[in-house]
C-alpha cells in the first residue's frame, strides 16, 4: 500500500496479527522490502513492517541528494502513521543508519535495535560520492559485479542469491540509487551511538565485503551490553542468502528481551 505523506509517497506492507509485538525492517541501499520476504514467514506472532525507502522500490523518488534526517523522518512517519510503539527495529546497512538515527531520536517508539551487516559510519564521503559518479555516468548495470562481489563473496558469480539481488540492484532507480548513496555519505553515528542506551544485537556476515566483520563489530562495542553475532559463510544480506538462520538468530534475541 502507499502512505501519502505530505511531501512523497512511500510503499509499505504490514504483516501479522494487530496488537502483537511490533517489528520494523528496514532495507539497504540498492535493495526494496521484498528482501525480507523469506524471513517474514518465520517471525510468527509479530506485527512486522516493511516498507521502501524513498528512492526504492514503489516508493516516490524525489530529487536528490538526500539527507540521512530525511530518511530517518520516512521511518518515523510511517511508525506514527501505523500507530506503532514500542518496537524493535532491525535495519540492515542503510536501515542500519535509519535505525541508530531514529533510536536516538525517538526512544518512545524503539525500545531495542537490530543492526544488521553495517556501522556508525559506512565509508568515507569521498568512497560514496565517487560511486554516486560512477552510477550516474555508467550506470546501475555496469556498478551492479562490483557491489555484488563485495556483497556476497570471493564466489559471488555462483552463489544462489546473485539474480535475485542483481535484478533488485539493477531495478532500482538511478536517481535514487544516488541521492541515498550521498544520505549514506553524510551519516556518522560515531559520537551518538556510544550514547544508546536499549537492547540491541549487532549481526555481520562473514563474507561481507561492504560491511566487514571488524567495522560491524567495533558498532557493537559501542553500544553497553550490545549482542554481537557473526553467520557463517553469509555476506552482506543473510536475510536473503540463510534466512533460517537469520531467522533463528533474531528469534533468539526477541525471546531474550521479552518481545
Amino acid at each position: 500500500m502507499h502512505v501519502f505523506l505530505p511531501d512523497l509517497r512511500l510503499n509499505a506492507r504490514l504483516h501479522g496479527p494487530e496488537g502483537a509485538p511490533a517489528l520494523v525492517l528496514s532495507h539497504a541501499l540498492g535493495t526494496d522490502l521484498t528482501i525480507w520476504d523469506d524471513l517474514l514467514p518465520l517471525l510468527p506472532g509479530l506485527r512486522i513492517l516493511t516498507y521502501d525507502h524513498r528512492g526504492h522500490g514503489a516508493s516516490d523518488v524525489p530529487k536528490g541528494p538526500y539527507a540521512m534526517g530525511a530518511m530517518i523522518r520516512d521511518a518515523e512517519r510511517l511508525m506514527e502513521h501505523f500507530a506503532l510503539k514500542d518496537a524493535v527495529f532491525l535495519g540492515v546497512s542503510l536501515g542500519g543508519l535509519v535505525a541508530q538515527g531514529l533510536a536516538i531520536k525517538r526512544l518512545d517508539l524503539v525500545r531495542a535495535l537490530v543492526l544488521s551487516n553495517t556501522a556508525a559510519r559506512i565509508g568515507a564521503p569521498s568512497l560514496w560520492q565517487a560511486r554516486a559518479e560512477e552510477v550516474r555516468t555508467q550506470g546501475l548495470a555496469a556498478y551492479a559485479p562490483g557491489a555484488l562481489q563485495r556483497q556476497l563473496g570471493p564466489k559471488w558469480r555462483d552463489h544462489p542469491a546473485r539474480d535475485r539481488l542483481e535484478t533488485l540492484l539493477t531495478g532500482t532507480s538511478t536517481e535514487g540509487w544516488c541521492a541515498a548513496a550521498q544520505a549514506i555519505a553524510g551519516a556518522d553515528f560515531t559520537l551518538t551511538t556510544p550514547t544508546l542506551r536499549l537492547p540491541t544485537l549487532v549481526i555481520a556476515g562473514t563474507n561481507d565485503g561492504t560491511t566487514p566483520p571488524d567495522l560491524v563489530r567495533e558498532t557493537a562495542e559501542m553500544i553497553p551490553g550490545a549482542r554481537f553475532t557473526l553467520l557463517r559463510g553469509t555476506g552482506h544480506l543473510p536475510m536473503v542468502e540463510n534466512p533460517k538462520a537469520y531467522a533463528e538468530t533474531l528469534r533468539t534475541f526477541l525471546q531474550e528481551i521479552g518481545h
